[in-house]
């Protein structure tokens, strides 16, 4: 009942409102005239700071926020479909491929226009992008760039994955493809590292579909292998955790090799081989490589296998995986920690009926889930602040990656911001399981007195990008993409 009579839900007819500067002087206009010697009055505009109200909080009060349902669809999480607009489940990300070749137009030289053309259509969606660069693509033009062909860097036709030799596997240890390799990415970096634009990097560009591996030619299945050696898959992943320091890079396979650098991965056989048991499943090679904690700093991603992405949600999940425990999607969750998936079957031709709604709530269950639990705002030590503390808890499978700016701001009674703060707070801190109360200093030096709504949000950098979204009932209440505290009152400073 307390948390009703804070958000106004129950009234109280007992309690006299202060209504202004006008009806207070019309009313007290005798005993104003003879004290007007003595006290000296300064009443605040009422048509800018609003009068205190019932569901006014006190200061330093402790408040419980209310639980809400999880947000349909948040930043850099959930089921992504390939570029394009779509109207059957919320989306924050699109997924594409890109060629080598359509940048590196020379030793040295790049054209960067068919990817911003890619990044630019996606932004002006209003989401982020997450993508690969590849060599060779079966099915595909060739990815490698013409002046390394026309110089007779060695290549290998094939057949398989219906390919009939329209791609060709490239001799990935040639010194002039290991250089070319290496001056695109630091070129790559140096221009894009950082591009709010962009939510994830695959490191692709070895092996089929810039997958790392080129089975069936792989010195295992058959005696020719046709795979980048070891030594150039580091170089390629040295190259790539020095250009990029802030955007977040995935790899397709956990190793010893790589579970110390900077990089994520991501499970393009979600659901299919993911679980452990197999020796080579997905999360077997995260248990070989000591990478199970990886994702508490790095994110995991991939892709739903394509076989299972028409069946997986229907009352009676299809026969395509022979062992049962391999078709286990939450599991398969809990187990990765994964955060988005590519599931292009989501969006076109999409689910109907029930399997819809199971669809929704597993794209859902990826990635994080933040609630705002309680906070309270109490005088500060000096004077001119007010002490902010909120408790944040992470219920979702996977921390947040980036470090967006986390606002508060003060609503008046107009319904608009009258002030704006930016806190130190870090998202990424918040591990799923973790509930830590972050506190802030919010100066008020020139704020009228009065009654404030609070409100928070995380800043997406992308300015139309889709908002973060809090799991509390209380989110989009008083402004879109700001969570609502409470009212409290800020005296002059």
């Amino acid at each position: 009942m307390k948390a009703l009579h804070r958000l106004g839900a129950v009234p109280f007819p007992n309690i006299v409102r202060p209504r202004g500067k006008a009806k207070g002087i019309a009313n007290a206009a005798a005993a104003l005239s003879l004290l007007a010697g003595l006290i000296s009055l300064t009443i605040p505009s009422a048509g800018t700071v609003p009068s205190a109200t019932a569901a006014d909080i006190k200061p330093g009060e402790w408040v419980s926020l209310a639980a809400g349902p999880a947000p349909a669809s948040n930043p850099l999480q959930g089921f992504v479909p390939y570029t394009g607009k779509y109207g059957s489940l919320p989306y924050s990300m699109e997924w594409f491929y890109i060629p080598v070749n359509a940048v590196v137009t020379g030793p040295g030289t790049y054209d960067w226009s068919a990817l911003e053309s890619q990044l630019n259509a996606i932004a002006a969606r209003g989401h982020q992008a997450v993508f690969r660069f590849y060599l060779d693509y079966p099915g595909k033009p060739t990815g490698v760039p013409k002046y390394l062909l026309d110089a007779g860097l060695a290549t290998h036709s094939y057949t398989d994955y219906g390919n009939q030799g329209i791609s060709v596997s490239p001799d990935y240890d040639d010194p002039r493809l290991a250089q070319a390799l290496d001056g695109f990415i630091a070129a790559f970096g140096s221009k894009y590292d950082g591009d709010r634009r962009i939510g994830f990097i695959q490191a692709g560009l070895l092996g089929f579909w810039g997958e790392w591996h080129t089975y069936p030619h792989d010195g295992w299945a058959s005696p020719e292998n046709w795979s980048a050696s070891a030594t150039e898959q580091q170089l390629v992943l040295q190259a790539y955790t020095a250009a990029f320091t802030r955007t977040k890079l995935q790899v397709r396979y956990p190793t010893t090799a790589n579970s110390s650098l900077s990089v994520g991965y991501h499970d393009d056989s979600f659901a299919a081989e993911t679980m452990p048991g197999t020796g080579w499943s997905f999360v077997d090679k995260l248990q070989q490589a000591g990478a199970t904690g990886k994702w508490l700093t790095q994110p995991v991603g991939g892709e739903l296998r394509p076989e299972l992405q028409p069946c997986l949600f229907d009352a009676v999940p299809c026969p395509w995986v022979a062992d049962p425990a391999q078709k286990d999607f939450p599991g398969s969750v809990a187990a990765t920690h994964a955060s988005w998936l590519l599931n292009q079957y989501a969006f076109s031709p999409t689910y109907s009926g029930a399997a819809q709604s199971t669809a929704a709530a597993a794209s859902q269950s990826l990635g994080y889930r933040f609630q705002a639990t309680g906070f309270s705002l109490a005088p500060g030590a000096v004077k001119g602040q007010s002490d902010l503390s909120v408790t944040i808890r992470n219920t979702g499978a996977a921390p947040f990656y980036y470090d967006w700016p986390m606002q508060v701001a003060a609503v008046g009674g107009d319904g608009k911001i009258a002030r704006t703060w930016t806190t130190s707070w870090q998202l990424t801190s918040i591990k799923p399981g973790m509930a830590p109360t972050l506190a802030a200093p919010l100066s008020t030096a020139g704020l009228p007195a009065g009654y404030y709504t609070l409100v928070l949000r995380p800043v997406n950098p992308l300015a139309n990008g889709v908002p973060l979204r809090f799991a509390n009932a209380a989110q989009d209440q008083t402004l879109p993409g700001w969570l609502t505290l409470g009212r409290n009152y800020f005296p002059a400073s």
